[in-house]
């Protein structure tokens, strides 16, 4: 960074003149003095002191905005005319420049003996408007919802414009760091991205239920396993009748016989849809002598063919 950066008179950087006294923008200023620099502005009307700016602007507009006479097409994307750039700087930096005889990335590496280290981070000015993350894990833009990851709700952040996108900044322990980019939206279509919600299934869908037990007995029966819970949610979607009872009896028989044994029984229940008074009685008596489920052979059927109907129409 060098000691002083001299600015053009736009309204960033010099706010008025008073009695032809540049005032300077407080932010700029500030941001100046968190690299170390000090800002000047150009007399107007005096090429003299105004530098090389409006030339670089020149040369980037024929070689970089897409004219008839560059037959450059447009950009797809804000990101594509960022790599253009970057590509042309490049391009720019290596070659020969007729004033020195030197290419200026050459002339800056015998400069940096003269210039100061950059703060390893950059100015709040540079990464946007601050923003509150609120408790849905979102921030407000333009009267539009943007999601942020885990971990952020009540914090800071620092949102802005970056072509057709928002970035979203927050401090993290190694620095600053981007944590979320969305397309830019309009109110009332929020941008939420569903893997910022680890813990909740995206959509509006209805839900599957999620068994939490609030007594004893509830815990005693969906610590027999997983078939246990199966049998409890199907259950209660078909509209069975004693589920309490049945669940009470469900532990009687795993005391006595093994949760294994009996969380099997309820898993093949729940799947056979049979939630009857005496069914898990009668599934565990059947495991017990015959072993698993017998199953119909589908290699042949009582169905009726069709071979009568063949000719029908004809």
């Amino acid at each position: 960074m060098p000691a002083y950066l001299l600015g053009d008179n736009a309204k960033t950087v010099t706010v008025e003149h008073v009695a032809g006294v540049a005032v300077r923008h407080p932010t700029v200023v500030a941001a100046g003095r968190h690299y170390g620099a000090t800002v000047h502005s150009c007399e107007p009307f005096d090429p003299e002191s105004n530098g090389g700016v409006e030339a670089t602007v020149r040369v980037a507009k024929a070689d970089l905005v897409p004219t008839e006479a560059n037959l450059r097409g447009a950009y797809g994307s804000f990101a594509e005319l960022v790599a253009a750039c970057q590509a042309w700087c490049e391009h720019i930096n290596a070659r020969v420049h007729r004033e020195t005889g030197a290419a200026p990335v050459d002339r800056l590496a015998a400069e940096r003996a003269r210039l100061h280290p950059v703060p390893a981070e950059p100015h709040t000015a540079a990464l946007g408007e601050e923003r509150l993350v609120n408790e849905d894990q979102t921030v407000r833009w333009g009267s539009v919802r943007y999601s942020t990851p885990p971990g952020h709700v009540d914090t800071r952040v620092w949102c802005r414009v970056v072509g057709e996108e928002l970035a979203v900044v927050a401090m993290a322990a190694s620095g600053t760091a981007e944590i979320a980019r969305h397309a830019l939206s309009t109110p009332g279509n929020p941008r939420i991205v569903d893997a910022h919600y680890p813990n909740h299934p995206g959509g509006n869908h209805p839900r599957a239920p999620r068994p939490r037990p609030r007594t004893k007995a509830e815990a005693d029966f969906l610590d027999i396993g997983e078939g246990a819970l199966a049998w409890l949610v199907e259950a209660a979607a078909t509209g069975a009748t004693r589920v309490r009872a049945k669940m009470a009896r469900a532990v009687e028989f795993a005391t006595i016989m093994g949760a294994d044994k009996v969380d099997h029984a309820l898993g093949l229940a729940a799947a056979a849809g049979r939630f009857d008074e005496h069914d898990l009685g009668g599934i565990i008596d059947h495991l017990a002598t015959h072993g698993d489920l017998v199953r119909a052979d589908e290699t042949y059927s009582a169905q009726p063919g069709t071979s009568s109907w063949e000719r029908f129409g004809r």
